[in-house]
């Protein structure tokens, strides 16, 4: 299994020799599938080619392309459909295995994120596998003669490897989480539809209810190619297209609509033949489900954009206007809201919130257990936003992230907020219970993970009431 100085595994496709660190046998940047340029631009992932000899599985592998402020040394490599496999003991049987879908917008995937560090949960008896796959105008644009959705194809793919070979990692293939947060939530959401049995549970933290209809996509291809044709345009330079692109929304409404408010050019397109309806109208079997949100879901944007106590009646009008089901039950229910404090709700709401809260309850009526969250426990300046609760989960506080949100010395709060969020994934992973009573949709019961930490009815009953029979409605073309 292995030698004296690295660990080595034989996958099906041929040996990888990894590293040890902390503690762990880490193997990185291994191809689950051929690179997606050339003629396999804009198809289906293929089956990666076997090779001989061992394989150096010690460099994490290059990235796709992908819009955003990602510093990218190595453009030129295009071996993008890679993950990383971190085990306790390559030589164990039976672990359970979390596999990781990185978020980001469906724009941005980065599997190597030092706020993704397997080691805490490897330490706990995980085996973590994480996944870059094609997003973006490569991921997820609808073109002519091209499948949609190609990052999901990607995904299922990743998934079959997991299948093939976790079990020479130590590795359970019959316990297999996956899970995401933000985009890698949304991608799991839309698993649960396209590949049930591939695994058998599931964790996502605010679920997205970003989706759009084919004929809206169409539009935005064409407005990316620009009378060219997108295969003869360099892939890094299509990214860059299309970041100028979403830059470019805001002051677009009336020809995108929705789209143009959140900056969103591309993402997971309804398909008749990967994705015909959304995850809340398609889920018929329910599984194992963690899912949650943070309490301030959009605080994050508002920061981002250096927008925080600027924001006017016209701005929370506009936000109602958009993607409120009712504006007047918000009005209602939120009588004392500031402008801001109204619209930091109606899109925390719309973006994140409720699209958790009804993914835990049709995967409950669907016959499956759903654990429902909400993250409270607040950062300066950001809240309980979007996002606080990755480096969290992963213990990873000493991250980039981690410290430029939680500070050089995280306080004692924080850490046992994170000690909490772990090891409910942990155990969720292993046994399909993090810990708490599960949601049904006649108690709605909650975790909501604070200072301290309490399971009750679930907190935003206004907010949920307001949108009890509206699921989220994927961008169309403005009327």
């Amino acid at each position: 299994m292995d030698d004296k100085t690295q660990p080595v595994v034989r996958t099906v496709e041929g040996a990888v020799a990894g590293r040890w660190r902390a503690g762990m046998a880490e193997f990185r940047g291994i191809p689950y599938a051929q690179p997606p340029v050339g003629d396999l631009r804009f198809a289906a992932p293929v089956p990666v080619s076997p090779w001989e000899g061992t394989r150096q599985a010690t460099e994490f592998g290059p990235l796709p392309p992908q819009s955003g402020p990602v510093q990218v040394e190595s453009a030129h490599e295009t071996d993008w459909l890679t993950l990383n496999v971190a085990t306790p003991d390559p030589g164990a049987a039976g672990l359970p295995v979390l596999v990781w879908l990185p978020g980001g917008g469906y724009v941005i995937s980065v599997n190597s994120d030092p706020s993704y560090d397997p080691t805490l949960l490897c330490a706990a008896g995980l085996v973590v596998v994480s996944v870059n796959y094609r997003v973006g105008v490569e991921g997820f644009a609808l073109i002519d003669g091209a499948p949609a959705n190609r990052g999901f194809l990607d995904q299922i793919a990743a998934l079959e490897w997991v299948q093939r070979n976790i079990s020479r990692f130590g590795g359970d293939p019959a316990r297999v989480c996956v899970a995401g947060q933000s985009a890698g939530a949304g991608s799991v959401a839309s698993l649960l539809v396209t590949a049930q049995g591939l695994f058998q549970r599931a964790i996502a933290h605010s679920v997205p209810g970003a989706f759009v209809l084919p004929s809206l996509a169409k539009q935005v291809t064409a407005a990316l190619a620009n009378g060219e044709d997108l295969r003869n345009v360099d892939p890094w330079q299509l990214a860059e297209r299309l970041t100028a692109f979403n830059a470019s929304l805001s002051g677009q409404r009336d020809r995108w609509g929705p789209m143009a408010q959140i900056g969103a050019g591309v993402c997971p397109v309804l398909d008749e033949n990967s994705l015909p309806q959304t995850p809340w109208s398609a889920l018929s079997n329910g599984v194992d489900l963690f899912v949650g949100h943070t309490r301030d879901e959009f605080r994050l944007f508002s920061v981002m954009a250096g927008r925080v106590g600027t924001f006017t009646a016209d701005d929370a009008q506009r936000a109602l206007d958009l993607f409120a089901p009712s504006p007047d039950g918000y009005r209602d229910g939120y009588p004392d809201a500031s402008p801001e404090e109204l619209m930091e709700t109606v899109y925390s709401d719309a973006l994140f919130r409720m699209p958790s809260q009804q993914l835990a309850e049709v995967n409950a009526l669907a016959g499956g257990r759903s654990y429902l969250f909400e993250l409270c426990l607040s950062a300066p300046v950001l809240g309980a936003c979007h996002s606080l609760d990755v480096c969290l989960a992963f213990g990873t506080l000493d991250s980039p992230v981690g410290r430029q949100v939680f500070g050089e010395m995280p306080g004692a709060t924080t850490l046992q907020a994170s000690e909490e969020l772990r090891s409910a994934w942990v155990s969720f992973a292993a046994t399909g219970d993090p810990g708490w009573a599960a949601y049904r949709p006649s108690q709605r019961l909650t975790r909501v993970l604070d200072v301290e930490s309490k399971t009750v009815p679930y907190p935003e009953e206004t907010s949920r009431k307001i949108w009890e029979q509206h699921t989220p409605v994927p961008f169309s073309p403005p009327a």
